[in-house]
This record gives C-alpha cells, sequence and structure tokens, in this order.
C-alpha cells in the first residue's frame, strides 16, 4: 500500500477561456497520482469557477496555481498579479459558491499588491486494499513427474542379455 506524503504542485498559466479546460485536466492528473481520487470533482470545479471569474474580470490574465497535500487537507491557492481585481466585488458571487463547496477559503494580499485566493478540501489518504496473495505455482518438482528408478536388470533384459551385450561390445 503507498503510503501518504505530502506532496506539492506549482503551475504558471496564462487564462483563457480554452486554458480553463486544460488546466482543469492537469489538476486532475496531479490528483489521480496522489491516490486523491475522490477530490478531483470539487477542486477542478472551483478551480474552473476561479479561472472564469479572473477571466472575466481581470486586466492580467497571468495566475499561479499551488496545490499541496499535506495527508489531511488539500490545499489550492490561486494568485493573480491584478492589482485592479477586487475580490469583494467582483469576485464575490464565486466566492459565494466557493466557500459553500469547500471546507475553507480565504484571500490574502502579497506584498507586491497582487492576491492569492485558497481554499481546502479534507480527505483521507487514497486508501487501497492489500493484495492477495496468488496461489504459489507449482515448481518443477510437483509439476513434473520424477520417473521411477528402473532397475538396472529390467534394461538389460530390454536391450537383450548380458551375454549379449557383452559378445556386441567385442
Amino acid at each position: 500500500m503507498k503510503t501518504a506524503v505530502p506532496c506539492y504542485y506549482h503551475l504558471d498559466v496564462e487564462v483563457s477561456p480554452e486554458r480553463v479546460g486544460q488546466v482543469s485536466r492537469i489538476l486532475a492528473a496531479h490528483l489521480k497520482y496522489w491516490y486523491l481520487e475522490t477530490l478531483v470533482e470539487p477542486v477542478c470545479h472551483s478551480t474552473e469557477m476561479l479561472l472564469r471569474a479572473i477571466d472575466e474580470h481581470a486586466t492580467d490574465k497571468n495566475i499561479s496555481i499551488e496545490m499541496w497535500w499535506n495527508r489531511h487537507h488539500l490545499i489550492t491557492a490561486i494568485g493573480d498579479n491584478d492589482r485592479a481585481l477586487r475580490p469583494d466585488h467582483e469576485l464575490r458571487d464565486c466566492l459565494q459558491r466557493l466557500a459553500a463547496v469547500s471546507d475553507g477559503w480565504g484571500c490574502c494580499a502579497t506584498e507586491t499588491g497582487s492576491k492569492v485566493i485558497w481554499f481546502s478540501q479534507r480527505a483521507r489518504a487514497g486508501e487501497r486494499a492489500p493484495l492477495v496473495p496468488a496461489a504459489p505455482s507449482p515448481n518443477l518438482r510437483e509439476a513434473l513427474q520424477v520417473p521411477r528408478e528402473v532397475p538396472v536388470t529390467a534394461i538389460a533384459d530390454a536391450a537383450g542379455t548380458r551375454d549379449d551385450i557383452l559378445e556386441e561390445a567385442r
């Protein structure tokens, strides 16, 4: 069974309508690789909502997406560089939906004046059913019949008598 280890993923992307689906598939692939299949739908849906809102309202479309898995929570953060985009105005509807589908969320400003919107999802590490050992395959001694010992006299009788064998040898 694969044990859960902390994981991190970072993606820089320029948001456009056609890139939203691509980013969603990339994040889904990483979640599946981390054995977090149960989080694919909520994380990708929430990320798509945020990316569409950023695409619609932001002037600077360059964003960074980060995902952290710490064995208990998956935290997804989307940071943009648009100082004019205000989460309390343009993104209010999106953030309300995000709050409804995530376990936690928040928004914070960075030193450069940009902002980071994050949300978290609780999950257990991917549990796999233990492999059932297969029945051992028979080894050669069990699979092949070992020839029984044939007495030397039986071999000699089949080939001829002992005297006949000696005469042929001369």
